[in-house]
């Protein structure tokens, strides 16, 4: 992974801009030698966002199943039959 200074953003933009898109590699910035903030090209955040989207769901789907908050097969899809119409 690049990793880049907060001033070196500042100062190439444009520059270091270019070069994530073309190398899709996240670049990490950095302000007084600590991590700030991950630069990543907007089609690789729209992947993870979804990806996260899609996880969080299951995670959702794995708690209501802990906590019994089930119902049978034929109740689901009455339901998903309404939902969808």
């Amino acid at each position: 992974m690049k990793v880049e200074l907060v001033t070196n953003l500042k100062r190439q933009a444009t520059k270091i801009l270019a070069e994530l898109r073309e190398s899709k590699e996240a670049v990490l910035i950095t302000e007084h030698g600590q991590p700030s903030a991950y630069l990543v090209d907007v089609q690789d955040f729209e992947l993870m966002r979804n990806r996260l989207r899609l996880l969080e769901g299951i995670a959702r789907g794995e708690r209501a199943v802990q906590e019994g908050k089930i119902v049978e097969h034929e109740e689901a899809k009455r339901k998903m039959a309404k939902w969808l119409d």
